[in-house]
């Protein structure tokens, strides 16, 4: 009698180890699901047919240029960008998009809103603004364009803004959100933009 208690005794206490490693199993996989980052990409996922891209490439490498499907309300030659994304996108015609990685405002430096193109530069001058120079009282009052410039190879400029969609000297900055508000590009790629955009296109930045 008292060996068949001993063995009761010993497969309740077998059982009660396995549940409760089972258990603890099943909390394990369940707590990144409540832990999981909200999804944040909601509306350009459904425009552009799939998951946000991640919005940087390891090793300080911009990410690639690439077509994607477009299923929004936007007309051809419109331009979103989603500053966190840290992507721009340009609408074609037949439902497609050319999609860009971009640097972005840094934490203080976020905007949002709707623009316009009011002008277009092939290696712009770069002039500080007042706001930027008493912040930074060591840059230049003002530099000539070329390939030392910060505004890289073309911009385009944001009415009603100190901002620009601009190139960059630092490939690596892209995919990333260092810049004071602008939106920053290769210099490759913001020159296929520029070659795409003209004055007066409508420019949708969202956070």
């Amino acid at each position: 009698m008292r060996r068949h208690f001993l063995t009761f005794a010993v497969a309740i206490l077998a059982f009660s180890a396995i549940s409760g490693s089972a258990f603890a199993r099943t909390h394990a996989a369940a707590a990144p699901a409540s832990a999981a980052p909200v999804d944040t990409c909601n509306l350009l996922c459904r425009l552009f047919g799939g998951p946000a891209a991640s919005s940087g490439q390891p090793g300080g490498v911009a990410p690639p240029r690439e077509m994607v499907a477009y299923s929004g309300p936007y007309a051809p030659g419109t331009i979103i960008i989603s500053t966190q994304e840290r992507r721009l996108y340009y609408i074609l015609p037949g439902n497609q998009a050319v999609r860009y990685g971009v640097g972005v405002g840094r934490q203080g430096f976020e905007w949002s809103g709707v623009r316009t193109v009011t002008a277009k530069r092939e290696w712009p001058d770069w002039t500080p603004p007042s706001q930027m120079l008493r912040r930074r009282p060591d840059l230049p009052r003002h530099m000539a364009g070329g390939p030392e410039n910060p505004l890289g190879s073309r911009a385009m400029y944001l009415g009603g803004t100190l901002y620009r969609i601009h190139g960059s000297n630092e490939p690596g900055t892209i995919g990333t959100a260092v810049s004071s508000g602008c939106i920053r590009m290769t210099n490759e790629d913001v020159q296929d933009l520029y070659n795409r955009v003209r004055v007066g296109t409508r420019v949708i930045v969202q956070r």
